[in-house]
């Protein structure tokens, strides 16, 4: 499969933050270092800095959040009722697969290694932006993901809703 090359623009009007886009393909080192793709990389920088929380909701890919986007999913939890069982599995989830990570020098972010062992996450992955944070999947199960995942009727009337 192709990948499709990533694009950051900036909204030109309303103060908008710019927003995370598309699929750059990237590589885990030995080491577990996941190296940012450039534009993501330069994108993030200027907008988050080289601070982030790296989990996963379900262990099948690795989402890297810049801090300051992570501090506001945290105060919407914080907000929540702490005995809910969706926000107590979600916290459970966040926490057993995530950890603070910091950018070095070479743009390169630590994926937590059991994070790397349950997500398969070594070698050539997919690094999709989601607007304000990323998803990295390895390439094998971004494709079966891909393949799995096709738009049906009505997600197509749902997406219709929103003016889609």
């Amino acid at each position: 499969m192709a990948a499709r090359s990533s694009t950051v623009d900036a909204f030109p009007r309303g103060g908008r933050r710019p927003m995370l886009r598309g699929n750059c393909p990237a590589k885990i080192d030995a080491k577990g270092r996941l190296k940012i793709p450039t534009l993501f990389r330069h994108h993030i920088e200027k907008e988050y800095g080289t601070e982030f929380f790296v989990t996963s909701l379900n262990g099948e890919f690795a989402r890297i959040y810049p801090m300051t986007i992570w501090l506001e999913v945290e105060r919407k939890i914080g907000s929540a009722p702490s005995m809910n069982p969706s926000i107590a599995r979600f916290r459970t989830l966040v926490n057993s697969y995530g950890q603070p990570a910091s950018m070095d020098d070479q743009g390169r972010v630590l994926i937590h290694p059991e994070l790397r062992r349950t997500g398969g996450l070594h070698g050539s992955v997919a690094v999709l932006g989601h607007l304000t944070y990323i998803d990295v999947w390895s390439r094998e199960r971004h494709e079966v993901m891909l393949a799995s995942q096709a738009l049906t009727d009505e997600d197509r009337r749902n997406l219709a809703d929103f003016g889609l």
